[in-house]
């Protein structure tokens, strides 16, 4: 709330203070990046800071790239200022002269960014002024440098404390409501009564983190489901009577079944872990019984990976994507092919890999985060999404509390993949 006033009190300062430009002619954007970037009265900054964002978010798309390319090209860090701050730290390596060097080594993109982020709704521009670079990264590799100081930045901004993590139930705000329906990229949320489905019934419930400079916007919110097991099927928690079923019974089974993250902008800033561990604590306070936290995860790079002419290491796994293949993605074929289909999936997840971590990038969010690999559902999403990216298979990942830890340290030094021992017949071997 306080945060809140004073972005208000700061926004109001802006507009009296742009009464004072009413009438003149409009700056242009390099005359307010120089005038931004030098010596300037903080209101003043905060006013031209504004009036830049304003200005960017009117460009045309030609014009946005090339205000990137600029940014890479020109605000860049002083080569003769880092060779000077480098002499004296070789001459003298103090802590003194090395913050220098670093200082003067900081590219001038980082303080344009962070003198932006003084006018009020800044983050919010900003967020989307990153959605816009990543669109244009493909095109020009240079432009990755200017990437990564947006990333440098953000992961402090918004960083863990600044977090707040809010239930969204039936009682938020209409505004948020109608991002989590937007913003859903797991299963689709078709209307307002398919989003009371998931929010309202005492055995389902959401969550979402959000920042305080982003008014009304979640930043990544989890939908959950409790239950007496563990569900082998996106309909048992989404289907008609689902939400009905185990009402007020003592709940033994939390299931995260959509993770969704909200910003484009913020790709890469890592909030899922922090979410998912937060909402365990608040679930296990809620609702001591619950013991069993699990995950129930679509499969999104099965399908690339069957269609794909690359040859495999082993063998067998070669056999199995020919074999596969040859499956139609009817419900009568997949059902006759079940075995076959939870083999192909088990050894897609476990041992195909992208460098030391799996190929699968839901596996690799769940796995870096201290998850295990529980159980293989083939049949649990036959809508035209699942049988595409999945072949209709879905995966539990499993949280096991006491575990958590050592399996994030394996997998982040290792990349070993901890999976239940039920699965290790359908490993393929040299």
């Amino acid at each position: 709330m306080a945060f809140k006033r004073f972005q208000d009190f700061l926004s109001n300062l802006v507009s009296r203070q742009r009464r004072f430009f009413d009438g003149s002619e409009e700056e242009t954007v390099d005359g307010l990046l120089v005038k931004l970037m030098g010596t300037v009265g903080e209101v003043s900054g905060i006013v031209t800071a504004r009036q830049l964002l304003d200005q960017y978010s009117v460009m045309s798309p030609d014009e946005k790239l090339n205000f990137f390319k600029y940014l890479e090209k020109d605000f860049n860090a002083d080569r003769d200022m880092i060779r000077q701050a480098f002499k004296r730290y070789d001459e003298d390596p103090s802590s003194a002269n090395l913050n220098q060097l670093s200082k003067m080594s900081e590219p001038r993109r980082q303080e344009l960014l962070r003198r932006l982020n003084s006018t009020p709704d800044a983050a919010h521009d900003l967020v989307e002024m990153r959605t816009d670079l990543l669109r244009f990264l493909a095109a020009d590799e240079k432009l990755k440098s200017v990437d990564e100081d947006f990333i440098r930045l953000f992961t402090s901004w918004f960083g863990r404390g600044f977090l707040v993590l809010q239930t969204i139930d039936w009682s938020t705000s209409a505004a948020i409501l109608e991002r989590i329906i937007k913003y859903e990229a797991v299963h689709e949320i078709k209307d307002w009564d398919d989003l009371r489905s998931r929010i309202d019934p005492p055995n389902r419930r959401c969550f979402a983190f959000f920042h305080p400079a982003l008014r009304d916007e979640p930043l990544i919110f989890v939908e959950v489901a409790l239950s007496v097991q563990v569900p082998s099927s996106i309909d048992s928690i989404l289907g008609d009577e689902s939400s009905n079923k185990e009402v007020d019974l003592e709940y033994t089974t939390a299931t995260f079944y959509g993770i969704s993250n909200c910003q484009p902008g913020l790709k890469n800033i890592s909030f899922g872990n922090f979410l998912i561990k937060q909402v365990v604590q608040e679930l296990q306070m809620e609702y001591p019984s619950i013991k069993t936290f699990v995950t129930l995860s679509p499969i999104p790079g099965f399908h690339k990976w069957l269609g794909s002419v690359k040859v495999e290491e082993l063998a067998g796994l070669d056999l199995l994507k020919t074999e596969l293949n040859k499956v139609r993605k009817s419900e009568d074929e997949l059902e006759s092919n079940r075995e076959l289909i939870k083999k192909a999936a088990c050894n897609y997840l476990i041992q195909l890999k992208k460098g030391k971590y799996p190929l699968d990038p839901v596996a690799r969010f769940h796995l870096g985060n201290g998850a295990s690999i529980y159980q293989l559902n083939v049949g649990a999403d036959m809508s035209d999404k699942g049988l595409y990216q999945s072949w209709g298979t879905m995966v539990n990942y499993l949280y096991d509390l006491k575990d958590i830890e050592e399996n994030h340290e394996a997998y982040a030094i290792e990349g070993e993949v901890k999976f239940n021992d039920k699965l290790r017949p359908l490993i393929v071997k040299d």
